[in-house]
This record gives C-alpha cells, sequence and structure tokens, in this order.
C-alpha cells in the first residue's frame, strides 16, 4: 500500500492540472463544511486531499456558485462555459465533468476537444446509448481515456466480494436482490453496474410498474433478471421522496451477506448447525461492520493518476458504463410497452 509519503514525492514531480465542469454537489458541495481529515464524496474534495492534482480552472455558468467554489476550494480561474474557456487557450491534464446529465454530452465533447491526457465523467455518461455509445467512440478515436463514476468499482469490500465470489467462499451464489430509487438510469445504473462487476452479464426477464419518483424521463422500475446459469435477480424500488436507499442482498449457500447504506455498513449472517432442530441449518445472529465505501473517491483519483502516469488500467470506463446503460433503456423500453 502506498504511503502518503509516497504520493507527496510523487506531487513533488508530476501535479496533473486539473478543470472541473459543472460546480455542484458532487463537484465539491458535499464536502463544502466537512473538516479537512474526512474522507471525500466529491471530485474536488478528492482532488485536495490526494494532493498530486491542482484544480486549475471551472465552468459553472451560475455566477454564484461559481464564485463559492473558487473560493471554497482555491480555483484560481472561472468560466460561464466552455466555449468562453476555450478562448482562452487554457490546457488541463484531467477533466471532470460534474454537470447535470442532459449536458454530458456536449460538455464530453467540448472536454475532448481540449486534448486532456484523461475525463473523468458523472454517471450516467448522457441520458441516452445512442449519446453514449458517440461519446466512447469519440474518446477512443481520440485515445482519451475515458472513467466514469460508478464509484463502488474502486470500493474495496467490492473487489473483495469479487474475489469471494470467484473462489466460492461463501459457497455457492443462489439469488441476488436489490433494492434502490430515483432513476433506472441515475441510480439504478449504479446497481446493474455493481451486478456486471460481482456476477458478469445479464439479461432482462420482465419489468414491475414504473414508479416516478426522479423525473418523468427516468423512473425508477422493478427489474427481474437472469445472470449466468440461470441465476435469479430481483431489483426492487422504494421512492425516493421518502428516503435515499441503495442495497444489495446476496444470498449464497454458507450465508447471507448484505451491502446497507450504499455500502457504508455491511451484515453477514452465516449458516450453521441448529441446536434445537437436530439435522437443520439456521443462519446464525447478524454481525454489522463499517464498510470502506468512504475511501471510494480517494481509490478512484488514485486509479486516475496512475492511469495517467503509469498506464494502469481504469477500474470503470466508458465501455463498462455504456453496459449498464444498454440494460437500463431496455428495462425503459419494457416498461413502456
Amino acid at each position: 500500500m502506498e504511503t502518503f509519503l509516497m504520493k507527496s514525492l510523487e506531487a513533488e514531480h508530476s501535479v496533473l492540472k486539473v478543470l472541473i465542469v459543472g460546480c455542484g454537489n458532487i463537484a465539491g458541495g458535499f464536502d463544502e463544511g466537512r473538516s479537512a481529515d474526512s474522507f471525500p464524496y466529491t471530485h474536488a474534495g478528492a482532488y485536495a486531499r490526494d494532493g498530486r492534482f491542482t484544480i486549475t480552472a471551472c465552468v459553472e455558468p451560475d455566477d454564484h456558485r461559481r464564485g463559492k467554489f473558487m473560493e471554497v476550494w482555491g480555483v484560481p480561474l472561472g468560466f460561464r462555459s466552455i466555449d468562453e474557456l476555450q478562448l482562452s487557450g487554457e490546457r488541463f491534464d484531467l477533466i471532470s465533468i460534474c454537470s447535470p446529465t442532459t449536458f454530458h454530452a456536449d460538455d464530453l465533447a467540448a472536454a475532448v476537444s481540449l486534448k486532456p491526457k484523461l475525463i473523468f465523467s458523472e454517471k450516467p455518461v448522457t441520458t441516452t446509448v445512442e449519446q453514449t455509445e458517440r461519446m466512447v467512440d469519440m474518446c477512443r478515436t481520440e485515445k482519451i481515456p475515458l472513467a466514469i463514476n460508478y464509484t463502488r468499482r474502486w470500493d474495496s469490500d467490492i473487489t473483495k466480494l469479487q474475489l469471494e465470489i470467484h473462489t466460492a467462499q461463501w459457497g455457492t451464489l443462489r439469488s441476488v436482490t436489490g433494492l434502490y430509487n430515483k432513476g433506472i438510469l441515475n441510480n439504478g445504473s449504479h446497481m446493474i453496474d455493481l451486478l456486471h462487476l460481482l456476477i458478469g452479464p445479464m439479461r432482462v426477464v420482465a419489468v414491475g410498474n414504473s414508479v416516478y419518483d426522479y423525473c418523468a424521463e427516468d423512473p425508477s422500475i422493478p427489474v427481474w433478471l437472469e445472470g449466468v446459469g440461470g441465476l435469479a435477480i430481483q431489483l426492487a424500488c422504494a421512492h425516493a421522496d421518502d428516503y435515499a436507499v441503495f442495497e444489495l442482498q446476496l444470498i449464497f449457500s454458507k450465508g447471507i451477506l448484505s451491502m446497507e447504506d450504499g455500502g457504508l455498513f455491511w451484515r453477514e449472517r452465516c449458516a450453521v448447525n441448529s441446536a434445537l432442530f437436530r439435522g437443520y441449518r439456521k443462519l446464525e445472529n447478524d454481525v454489522r461492520r463499517s464498510g470502506d465505501y468512504s475511501h471510494a473517491m480517494l481509490n478512484a483519483v488514485d486509479n486516475i493518476y496512475k492511469a495517467i502516469n503509469k498506464n494502469e488500467p481504469l477500474a470503470s470506463t466508458g465501455e463498462t458504463a455504456l453496459a449498464a446503460q444498454r440494460i437500463c433503456e431496455e428495462v425503459k423500453q419494457l416498461a413502456l410497452s
């Protein structure tokens, strides 16, 4: 594991210049007012905490929001639009796309024209599969790596679980149940992407009634999926007006493992012999532990730094994001039919 000293030495030799497009919550707002030693949940927070990056400019049409962002994060240059920025002649190693999803296609195209070493975009890549395919193809043609912020791909608990599933540490995976809200593309794509990582390809079997808890174009939709070997996967929906939720339960032959609060906590229940009923097995009392999800953004920017400077593969790419979006689009089309 790298030490802080090692990162500091790297920073002395190769500090990456960053442009952030969009100055809302995920850009830096969620980390405003938090202590400097808190684990960051935003792009700006992660860059500042890592030390091998410097945010040299931002783009935000709202003057007040842009000014506040520049003040909080010590950003020297601010622009109302990418067109205005392009006239400045500024160049960047890394561009973070943190604007609303409806602007992603235009912002990504503009980012590619600036020819950075890498683009780090919020999810979903764009609002449609066709647009996302174009953006992924554009980045590939221009040889610009595209990282997409499906954060759980940088969560060490997920990496560990991936290995445990592969080595059958929990036995046979019998079924999977997920719970999400706030849009099949907006948040459901996080779940689909996570399942792709953990269990591989899936097909859509059936969908339920749409829940309009986010926006008319992106409802939450319950869906039944099937993985390799007929693995049963069910995604249920809560309503975003009630609370935020993102949970996953994996039913194994040796017990049940649950991800709670988006990965901030995990619950384990192992199968043991019953002391009451001879010949039967039961689930023992659960063990709840803290997860490592809070480290995900720091792991993400570390991966990005190494992808730029050491050619390390990205954990989350335009291609993996596109695979998840194709499933989400199929679910939406089936729900409308």
